[in-house]
């Protein structure tokens, strides 16, 4: 419930600390003179948007301070998963600074509007009077049947079971897309992926192929060249083997008479090392050295292959091709990849649908249930509220689609007298008939909600006499179970009040102010009797005022 709200430097007001009981709370006050400034502060607590023009001084911040208590209302959860210390007594705070910059606080703990608007919600209910209009919205609709059906617990596993549901159709669509793309270039990528794979490619390879090949083509101008070679280097006269021999021999018989000639010697001595080393291998080659037309055939179909690959391809590199063939591979195995995934999926949705449509008939059985004791609720009521010949016809109907909260559609039809056809809300209902049903709807929803604080925004609009004693007497029933205010114009609501606020406009040093003021027996029975009469005190209004206080 909320015990205080304070509010400094906020439209109207320049400072203002007022305390709340429980119970039953009246609020009234001239036209214009602040009252919906008062709904204006608690909205910007309970997480509404801001900006300047709120600020009754440009230059200075507004602070907005709401005190609430909490310990009733299992509200730990809330702050454990945001992180927040929890309170039995929480302050909620709101300030506007004078930059144009908002800030939010519950205990003293920065917090983003989302969350104040959620803490907002469980906290506050305030009703104005163009939210009758709920009243023939759906979602609302179906909101007051699964109140009364207690159906909250089921609702929040098929919303959970619903979003994993959606979230696994919309991947599995995206992965069916996938697929029909891949599988568009399978058989393209199946028959390249083979290609690649019969050429059995190696890296590096190329390179050997190609030598091989110009070795085997050319094996006669080789061995001719060879055994030119080997001619000049062995002929028994003037060989160059015999020559060098010769060579060797003359620095021999000179090596001992200087270093200089030493190492002319011991160079002359390598070469012949070394060129009679050349020889040797020379005569390896040419006994290896065959012509093999077989060989040469299956090498040049190699490299054919290889060089038709690079062109398809068009790379330059064994190495290129094979990288291809990795990708190639990959395409063709996330074929059976995605095809197992779409299986998994479509496996997990079946097992979802069957308990999303076991836990949607159980909220349907409940709602079906609920309805007739919803509807008794709103006669016996509505009755009391001048209305005797209320009738609801209220239709149920399951369906094949997921809808946010059930596969419910619902008919809301209503007549308000005997003798008239059923139709919609919205379009056989007055506005004083409209107000009288919110209000029934409320004080049936706080039966079931637990809801702390409920605000009454001249709900009573359309309706006076014995109709808004009965209103009166309804919402002083609701405060018994929950803190309750009204803001009203009818002295028979203001009467039924456990405490009174009137809200004053003064002017000051050409200033205009609001204040909140909560009054005594003797100024609610002023106040009261203005209600009954004007400005303009007269003996009956004063004891009028006396009999319904009393």
């Amino acid at each position: 419930m909320l015990t205080s709200l304070s509010i400094t430097n906020f439209a109207l007001i320049e400072k203002l600390d007022i305390n709340f009981s429980n119970g039953f709370s009246i609020i009234t006050g001239e036209t214009g003179a602040g009252k919906s400034i008062l709904l204006g502060a608690l909205g910007l607590v309970l997480g509404k948007r801001a900006d300047l023009t709120s600020l009754k001084n440009k230059e200075e911040k507004c602070v907005i301070e709401a005190q609430f208590h909490i310990s009733n209302y299992n509200l730990q959860a809330f702050f454990e998963e945001n992180d927040l210390d929890y309170e039995s007594e929480t302050i909620i705070r709101r300030e506007i600074l004078a930059s144009g910059k908002s800030r939010a606080f519950i205990n003293d703990s920065p917090v983003n509007l989302q969350e104040l608007q959620e803490l907002g919600l469980i906290l506050i209910d305030i009703h104005s009077q163009h939210q009758t209009q709920e009243l023939s919205e759906e979602n609302f609709q179906f909101q007051i049947i699964d109140a009364v059906a207690n159906s909250k617990n089921d609702i929040s596993i098929y919303s959970d079971l619903l979003r994993v549901y959606k979230k696994n159709k919309s991947e599995l669509s995206t992965l069916k897309t996938q697929l029909q793309s891949v599988q568009k270039e399978q058989d393209y990528n199946t028959f390249l992926l083979e290609e690649l794979l019969s050429a059995n490619l190696k890296s590096s390879e190329q390179e050997t192929l190609e030598s091989n090949y110009e070795k085997l083509n050319n094996v006669a101008f080789i061995r001719e060249n060879i055994e030119k070679s080997l001619l000049l280097a062995n002929e028994e006269q003037f060989g160059i083997l015999q020559n060098l021999k010769e060579i060797k021999l003359a620095l021999q018989k000179t090596a001992t008479f200087s270093v200089e000639f030493q190492s002319v010697f011991d160079r002359i001595s390598s070469v012949s090392i070394e060129f009679d080393d050349i020889i040797s291998e020379l005569v390896q080659v040419s006994e290896n050295l065959n012509n093999d037309p077989e060989q040469l055939e299956l090498i040049n179909q190699k490299l054919q292959t290889i060089y038709s690959l690079q062109k398809k391809h068009q790379v330059a590199t064994i190495d290129d091709l094979l990288a291809i063939q990795n990708d190639l591979d990959s395409k063709v195995i996330s074929v059976v990849s995605l095809d197992f995934e779409i299986k998994k999926i479509e496996s997990q949705q079946a097992e979802l649908t069957t308990i999303l449509d076991q836990t949607a008939l159980l909220i349907h059985q409940k709602r079906a249930s609920a309805v007739p004791v919803l509807t008794q609720k709103w006669t016996a009521i509505l009755e009391q509220l001048g209305m005797p010949n209320v009738r609801f016809n209220i239709q149920i109907k399951p369906t094949e689609n997921y809808f946010q909260h059930g596969k419910d559609e619902l008919e809301f039809l209503f007549s308000a007298n005997k003798g008239t056809d059923f139709g919609l809300l919205k379009k056989v209902a007055s506005g004083g008939e409209l107000s009288r049903i919110m209000l029934a709807t409320k004080a049936i929803l706080a039966e079931y909600s637990k809801l702390p604080t409920i605000i009454f925004d001249e709900i009573d609009t359309g309706v006076s006499g014995e109709v808004a004693n009965q209103m009166g007497e309804i919402m002083k029933n609701m405060s018994l179970n929950m803190q309750v205010f009204a803001i009203t114009h009818l002295p028979q609501i203001a009467a039924k009040g456990f405490s009174h606020f009137k809200v004053l406009k003064t002017t000051s040093n050409e200033q205009t102010y609001s204040e909140l003021k909560l009054l005594s027996n003797e100024e609610r029975v002023v106040e009261i009797a203005q209600m009954l009469s004007g400005s303009v005190l007269s003996d009956s209004a004063i004891n009028h005022a006396k009999s319904l206080l009393n």
